[in-house]
């Protein structure tokens, strides 16, 4: 392997260090800043180690095809220090700036939903449940209206029927009394025909 394809190797083991030591920052003020169950720190650390060694990996075998060398350790490690020394403060306050925008940006997006949206659809309903109630209202007091000016006649009616209605009520009588119905029909029977006397008496 010639000196310049190790230099080579060198620099881009260095920029992966870089980068592990951001993804690593990330991600921590992530979970902090999201308040992720403590149990769930391990389990993401594990899978960041998996996934770092991976990627470095297939760097490495693009860079160099995969051949490990001291100086592979040393452009990592040399990465990784530049990182935390000069990029770390920096970067974690990136990450929680980009956080506090995002959760703006959502409660913005909220907010207009409730403005624009749930706000007006409360009022709409409010004014449906109040034309509702005044309809029912008014509704019913119309129908009393109705029924006192029909009441006049259906008492005329019911004096001018009352001869010729008074046996069918007797029948119904007799009918449910005379054949052996059962007990409710019996009974349903007899309210019939009480009914129909109470209507059409005088």
């Amino acid at each position: 392997m010639t000196l310049s394809m190790q230099w080579l190797t060198m620099a881009v083991m260095l920029l992966s260090g870089l980068g592990m030591g951001t993804v690593f920052d990330g991600y921590r003020v992530v979970t902090n800043e999201l308040r992720f169950p403590r149990w769930w720190l391990p389990v993401l650390d594990v899978i960041y180690w998996i996934a770092a060694g991976l990627i470095v990996f297939r760097v490495l075998y693009a860079s160099n095809n995969g051949e490990v060398r001291a100086y592979v350790f040393i452009g990592l490690a040399i990465g990784i220090v530049i990182y935390y020394f000069l990029l770390s403060r920096l970067v974690i306050a990136i990450v929680k700036w980009m956080i506090g925008a995002v959760r703006k940006l959502i409660g913005f997006i909220l907010k207009c939903l409730d403005i624009l949206v749930v706000k007006p659809l409360l009022l709409l309903y409010k004014v449906l449940m109040v034309i509702f109630a005044f309809g029912s209202a008014l509704t019913i007091f119309i129908l009393k209206i109705v029924i006192q000016l029909v009441r006049p006649f259906w008492k005329l009616f019911v004096w001018m029927a009352g001869p010729a209605t008074r046996p069918l009520g007797r029948w119904l009588s007799r009918y449910a009394s005379k054949w052996q119905l059962s007990e409710k029909a019996s009974r349903m029977g007899q309210q019939i025909a009480r009914l129909w006397s109470k209507w059409f008496r005088r």
